[in-house]
């Protein structure tokens, strides 16, 4: 509220809205109160004040039921009632907040918000409370823990806050603009300006923002846009207090004069409905705070800073009996506020008391409140006696004292292993008789138990756990295995949950607060899509694949290019990789490695994921490697594909590749040698590793130095002999990789223990060499090596978590030898150069390789596994997206599907075996980027919008629906496009039905773009289509949906379609091209066209009539209702007609621009759409039925497209 113009002594203790106004303790107050002593001569201090056991409260009439201190002689800045619990927060001019339970106003909590500034407003969430001072904004848990704590520019001045949605927050003051917050990220999202500054009162209805400012004005503004809408000039001079209620606002404040400001006795109330003023309500009181308690009726609550209360209806007059009188200790009263049930009223005053007033003896606070939390009493001081001849007695009751040494029963885990209750196998009689419909299995109960009795046979086998199972066997008792619940949650298997909306409500920035794009997991081999985001963060395969564009219809490098730019694109916003994975589906080399799983594998997580992706991994270089090792480019796709590339070997070669000699020496003495390359190698470990439990150490270096130099005897062709010989062979290296790629081959328990016991010598030796001092045969304990780390020792040692399950190093050193053998040794950073400096890198053929990745294989028996990646994410791609954080470094990400989270780097070298297994790792040469051209030159020409052949055989010229481009109506940046596009069915929606009869949405029906239309928007031959390509497909059409599309079968085969039938490649690239050059798409449902088709648009390049004819919180309005009423049109007749849907946007646009006068008169179009939907309602959103069935897509129209 604004104080100017009270009392003197009131504007000692309010916020400085003015810079007149400094907050001071007042001086007529008792200076003696500071100091917490006595306040009457009797010597009771206030805090001992008695309160009357039993209060007499009429019904229905507001009475005074308790008074209580919130803080000795510091005044109540801010009241507010919880409106999650029965509690009562109190703030004041100190900083200070306090808490009170329940109508008898028990302290609670009590904590300090602030050091200097006073609390200026409460506002209460489920989980925590809002704490606004001048320039901060405070989150803290109801005891007093802090959640988040957001600083404001030292140039704010706030005052006022009010919650638009669970997670959106305004925050106004002094200042000309108001700030947006999302309460998740704990970011300012936007910033509205004000064109009169001073907001210092905010309230919000089902129509507007209400915000009140200190010049005496009452602005009503847009929910959506945040624009003016209306203007109230409430007083001459200032604004106190205002509410609204229903249709009614009602203002109070003060009125300029010759001598200052003076309270102005009359409430200044408007009608909301005709927006004008009606009879203003003079009352008895010198009004300074004002509320609206609507019980019976819309009855006002007004009240003076010096205590008197009165009440009246708005539109009525005052009765001044109606009045009553609040006794505060101090002078005056400084905050107000209401219950949300209406049945308590709150007051603070200048002495720092609190007055609960209620109009019943026990009320409540709120219609429905939560249980509070209290803390537990101590029991230290009454404990019960135990008997302990009974054997049920929980010793949990005996208190043990906390102490910093090990416990007894803390068992080392040495000692100790978890014992699993397994699930009882299902009766063998149940299994024989049962029948199954859909996934659900019927059988008669064979009477053998008792009904919903199991019982538990615990047998020693049990047990034992295989850390490399899969699902148990029965759902019953899973919760109950300890080793399910190591998994961390980040690194689950992320589902998506939809709704009636699909995927509109669901949030994903609670994923993923990044501003990097996540990959959606439904789509049917979505496991790859952590090695999908591993390709994008090499920063030469990004630009490489980028600019790639070849003729061949599924060809993986373009369908990843065009994945990339949407990657690109994103900010935070999920992508999902459809086409690729469509164009990967139809390789016969895939299916024939086995890379493509059905649905009900990749959902119960049967097949390995680990050897599945370690198989992609080779299958996806080796695919990328072929398709850019093709130099012939068409005309029509010529673009900077071959930049990168001059000789016959592909960029995919010169990064990846490593050339070898093959070397076969048969037992005659003739050896054979042979040239050869490979893409990544694959680890070998030593013979007899799993035997071997001495710890003997083996660094990771030499296990790859094995691997690569690989040495086998193993029986070979010999010419010599002319037979099968045994042959020793061996490979050494001619060229090494700038990325090396190494599958870790972990399938099965024995490299699991190998990977697990080198951690564990990696460890002790890791301790031993921080230990220092610490002699050999001491043993080390965990309070010397925290010693280690403190500053005072000068040595910094990485914790004891950073180095468990450790063995794989972030570098390794690799050297050429003139006897063309390999040294490999792990390196670290500050580590001399083994073989010489680091500038003479590539004249002594010493290279240094960084870890860049790790794809990981989660076990986790209750969603059958999941494939996640750590990635250490370069520079240029924070720059690129702008990270308001200002990360320019390098950061580890886990990339989890759409989950992505940045982590330490030492989490992505740790491996528990038992649920964290390493499938795949990435390694590049340092200062690799320099070395390639990254520039990127969009290869997609104006070409492909030409005229081109179709595919389908019986297609006539008589039947083209539309007319290409011309070379002179190429467009241009913000010409407009009409866009429909209309859709077929591959999958079906999967669903279960719950027990309450609701439906959950498991998996959504997969659709495929079939027919996508692009018509002209301006110019002579505005309307007429430019792009009606219907989409062919090699996968089966479930359904046509011809009722809503107007696809009917046949329409998409090549061999009896009539349609112009293209490639979905082929159309992509035209969507792509005008997306590139900047054109304006308008259309009905966009977002849904957008998605399907896999394109990622910048919203700025949207124009959809969806929300452009939508008012908040209302449903949204059909195309075909739509052009009813405004353009008189009936359309969407039999079946929907992508021309005719495309050309009805576009002139809903034209309408909408001509309506609301390009924007400029959102007031005049807001009332064209309250007429729209009140239409609506009447007419059930049902368009009449025709006498004749008429479309606007006339013969008239048909004949102007076959003229030109």
């Amino acid at each position: 509220m604004n104080f100017e113009g009270l009392d003197p002594g009131l504007a000692e203790y309010a916020p400085a809205m003015h810079s007149a106004l400094d907050p001071v303790l007042d001086a007529h107050l008792n200076p003696s109160l500071l100091q917490n002593v006595e306040l009457d001569p009797e010597g009771v201090a206030l805090e001992a004040l008695p309160v009357q056991e039993s209060v007499h409260i009429m019904e229905g009439v507001y009475s005074e039921l308790h008074s209580v201190v919130a803080e000795v002689g510091v005044p109540v800045s801010v009241s507010h009632f919880d409106l999650h619990e029965e509690m009562l927060w109190v703030g004041s001019h100190g900083g200070h907040a306090t808490s009170f339970f329940g109508p008898t106003l028990e302290r609670y909590s009590s904590f300090q918000v602030n050091g200097s500034d006073d609390i200026r407003q409460i506002q209460s969430l489920e989980n925590g409370i809002l704490f606004l001072t001048k320039n901060n904004l405070k989150y803290m848990a109801r005891g007093g823990l802090i959640i988040f704590d957001y600083l404001l520019d030292e140039s704010e001045d706030m005052h006022s806050l009010l919650l638009t949605d669970s997670s959106t927050l305004l925050i106004g003051g002094l200042q000309n603009h108001i700030l947006e917050i999302d309460l998740n990220t704990v970011q300012e999202t936007q910033k509205y300006a004000v064109e009169t500054p001073g907001v210092t009162i905010m309230r919000q209805t089902n129509r507007f923002f209400f915000c009140g400012h200190t010049s005496g004005k009452v602005s009503l503004r847009d929910l959506r846009t945040f624009k003016v809408e209306h203007e109230f000039d409430a007083f001459s001079g200032s604004l106190s207090d205002f509410d609204v209620h229903g249709n009614l606002l009602a203002t109070c404040g003060f009125s300029s004069r010759l001598t200052g400001l003076a309270c102005d006795r009359f409430l200044k109330v408007y009608d909301l409905r005709m927006m004008r003023a009606i009879t203003p309500l003079q009352v008895h009181v010198d009004p300074a705070f004002l509320r609206f308690i609507p019980t019976y009726t819309s009855r006002l609550a007004i009240i003076s800073q010096s205590g008197q209360c009165q009440f009246c209806e708005p539109t009525g007059l005052a009765n001044p009996a109606d009045i009553f009188h609040v006794n505060p200790v101090g002078p005056l009263l400084m905050t107000f506020d209401v219950s949300a049930s209406k049945q308590a009223l709150a007051f603070g005053d200048s002495e720092g008391c609190v007055h609960l007033w209620t109009d019943s003896p026990e009320p409540s606070f709120n219609p429905y409140s939560r249980e509070t939390e209290f803390a537990l009493p101590c029991l230290v001081d009454s404990l019960p006696p135990l008997d302990w001849s009974q054997d049920l007695l929980p010793l949990s009751l005996i208190p043990v004292p906390l102490t910093a040494d090990t416990l007894l029963s803390d068992w080392p885990a040495a000692n100790s292993a978890p014992a699993p209750r397994r699930a009882p196998p299902v009766d063998a009689e149940i299994l024989r008789t049962m029948k199954k419909v859909g996934f659900i299995g019927y059988a008669p109960n064979p009477r053998t138990r008792l009904r919903n009795q199991i019982p538990y046979r615990l047998k020693e086998s049990d047990s034992e756990f295989d850390n490399f199972s899969q699902v148990t066997e029965s759902p019953i008792g899973r919760e109950e295995e300890p080793h399910l619940h190591m998994v961390s949650k980040k690194y689950r298997k992320v589902t998506i949950k939809y709704s009636k909306l699909g995927l509109e409500d669901f949030d994903f920035k609670h994923y993923n607060k990044t501003l990097f794009a996540g990959l959606e997991p439904h789509i049917p081999n979505a496991y790859c899509n952590c090695m999908i985001q591993v390709l994008y963060f090499l920063e030469p395969v990004r630009c490489l694949i980028q600019n790639h564009l070849c003729q061949k219809e599924f060809c993986l490098a373009c369908e990843l290019g065009f994945l990339f730019h949407m990657l690109d694109l994103s900010r935070g916003d999920p992508c999902q990789g459809s086409n690729f994975l469509r164009a990967f589906r139809t390789i016969p080399e895939a299916s024939a490695l086995g890379l493509i799983l059905a649905d009900s594998d990749e959902a119960s997580g049967k097949g390995n994921l680990a050897r599945l992706i370690q198989r992609w991994n080779r299958f996806i270089l080796t695919q990328l490697h072929q398709d850019l090792q093709e130099l012939e480019v068409p005309q029509a796709y010529r673009g900077a594909g071959g930049s990168f590339c001059s000789s016959g070997d592909s960029v995919i070669g010169q990064l990846f590749s490593c050339e070898m000699e093959n070397c076969s020496l048969c037992r005659c003495g003739s050896e054979t040698v042979r040239a050869s390359s490979t893409l990544l190698f694959t680890l070998s470990y030593p013979e007899g590793s799993n035997s071997d439990k001495t710890g003997k150490n083996c660094d990771f270096a030499q296990v790859l130095k094995r691997s690569i130099c690989l040495e086998q005897n193993t029986q070979a062709w010999c010419d010599n002999c002319e037979k099968y010989q045994p042959t020793i062979q061996t490979r050494n290296i001619r060229h090494l990789p700038d990325i090396l790629v190494i599958n870790c081959e972990v399938n099965s328990l024995k490299e699991a223990d190998f990977w697990r016991m080198q951690a564990e010598v990696a460890f002790k030796m890791a301790i031993k060499k921080h230990s220092g001092e610490i002699s050999k045969n001491k043993e080390f304990a965990l309070a010397d090596w925290k010693e280690l780390g403190s500053p005072e020792g000068m040595l910094m040692c990485p914790s004891i978590e950073e180095l468990k399950n450790v063995w794989l190093p972030f570098s390794i050193q690799m050297k050429m030898t003139k006897n063309k053998g390999l040294d490999v040794c792990n390196w670290t950073d500050g580590a001399e150069m083994q073989w010489g400096p680091a500038r003479a890198e590539e004249e002594h053929g010493v290279y240094v390789y960084d870890l860049m990745a790790t794809v990981v294989h989660i076990l986790d028996s209750r969603t059958g596994g999941s494939l996640v990646a750590h990635i250490k994410v370069g520079e240029t791609y924070h720059q690129r997206k702008e990270v308001s954080e200002g990360v320019t470094h390098q950061q580890w990400y886990l990339f989890n599907d759409f989950l992505i989270e940045p982590i330490d780097k030492h989490e992505a070298v740790q491996f528990d075996m038992n649920w964290k297994v390493p499938a795949i790792l990435y390694y590049i040469k340092r200062n690799l980027n320099s070395k390639y051209n990254l520039n990127i030159k969009n290869p997609i020409e104006a070409n492909v919008l030409l005229a081109e052949a179709s595919l389908a055989r019986k297609q006539r010229k008589t039947h083209t629906t539309f007319i290409p481009l011309m070379l002179n109506e190429m467009p241009q940046v913000g010409d407009l496009v009409g866009l429909d596009a209309e859709f077929v069915t591959l999958n079906e929606e999967e669903a279960e039905l719950r027990s309450d009869g609701t439906k959950s949405t498991i998996k959504p029906s997969q659709m495929s773009v079939a027919r996508i239309t692009c018509v002209r928007g301006q110019g002579p031959n505005e309307g007429i289509p430019f792009i009606d390509d219907y989409i062919s497909t090699q996968e089966q059409v479930v359904d046509y949906l011809t009722q809503y599309s107007g696809i009917k079968p046949g329409d998409l085969d090549a061999k009896i379609s009539s349609k112009h039938l293209t490639t979905l490649k082929s159309t992509y690239l035209k969507l792509r091209f005008l997306i590139d050059i900047g054109v304006k798409f308008v259309g009905h449902g966009l977002q849904k066209d957008f998605r399907v088709i896999n394109l990622m648009v910048p919203k700025d390049q949207v124009l959809d009539t969806v929300y452009l004819f939508h008012m908040p919180r209302k449903r949204m309005i059909s195309l075909r209702f739509l052009a009813w009423y405004f353009l008189d049109l009936k359309i969407q007749g039999e079946t929907h007609d992508s021309i005719e849907d495309a050309r009805t946007a576009l002139q809903l646009y034209r309408k909408y621009l001509e309506l609301s006068k390009n924007g400029t008169e959102p007031e005049s179009f807001h009332k064209v759409l309250k007429g729209l939907y009140e239409k609506g309602r009447k007419m059930d959103w049902k368009v009449p039925e025709p006498e004749g069935q008429t479309s606007p897509k006339s013969a008239a129209v048909f004949s102007s497209v076959l003229a030109l």
